[in-house]
């Protein structure tokens, strides 16, 4: 019971610092630099594919999909390197101790606002977290968009020209006589 009194007295004393609204932004800076960085290494990885797709004999759908598939590989890759830097930075300032709580705290309010996890005097981070996920995951959402419509719109065009070349393929039927046909 004391400790929990003591605690909501700290609480009733909390004020933001200079020091957090400081590292808060650097991080959130490091954070969105990263992953610009990382969004754009997506769009040169996938641009570089799609030319080797038109360059192939045959297009294909697999191919295709697959630069999406990469591109959201390397999206996952890029988030977890952010986090990574996110939970260095906990256990550096002595805000989280354990290495692999420190990057599952920040893995999970990386998407999402979970509070009461990190010590007062950084507790603006928590908040500050969440909203460079919040910003990252609509910055990739907005990357693999793209790439989502352009595969669809390749997947289309090879379905027409399979379609087209099931049709050329065929050689026309003769016309069949009619059973109205007199025969003289």
């Amino acid at each position: 019971m004391m400790t929990q009194i003591v605690v909501m007295e700290e609480e009733l004393h909390y004020a933001i610092s200079t020091e957090e609204i400081l590292f808060g932004a650097l991080l959130l800076a490091v954070t969105l630099a990263i992953h610009g960085s990382g969004m754009l290494l997506i769009l040169r990885i996938s641009n570089t594919l799609k030319e080797w797709h038109a360059r192939l004999p045959t297009p294909s759908y697999t191919f295709a999909l697959g630069i999406v598939i990469v591109a959201a590989w390397i999206i996952v890759l890029v988030n977890l390197f952010e986090i990574m830097i996110w939970a260095v930075f906990f256990i550096f300032s002595g805000a989280i101790h354990n290495p692999s709580r420190a990057f599952y705290y920040a893995l999970v309010n990386f998407c999402t606002l979970n509070s009461g996890y990190l010590p007062l005097r950084w507790r603006l981070l928590e908040g500050m977290l969440a909203m460079a996920g919040l910003l990252t995951f609509a910055w990739s959402t907005g990357v693999l968009f793209t790439l989502a419509q352009d595969f669809q719109t390749k997947a289309l065009q090879i379905r027409e020209l399979r379609l087209k070349k099931r049709h050329a393929g065929r050689s026309p039927t003769p016309p069949r006589p009619s059973s109205d046909s007199s025969q003289t």
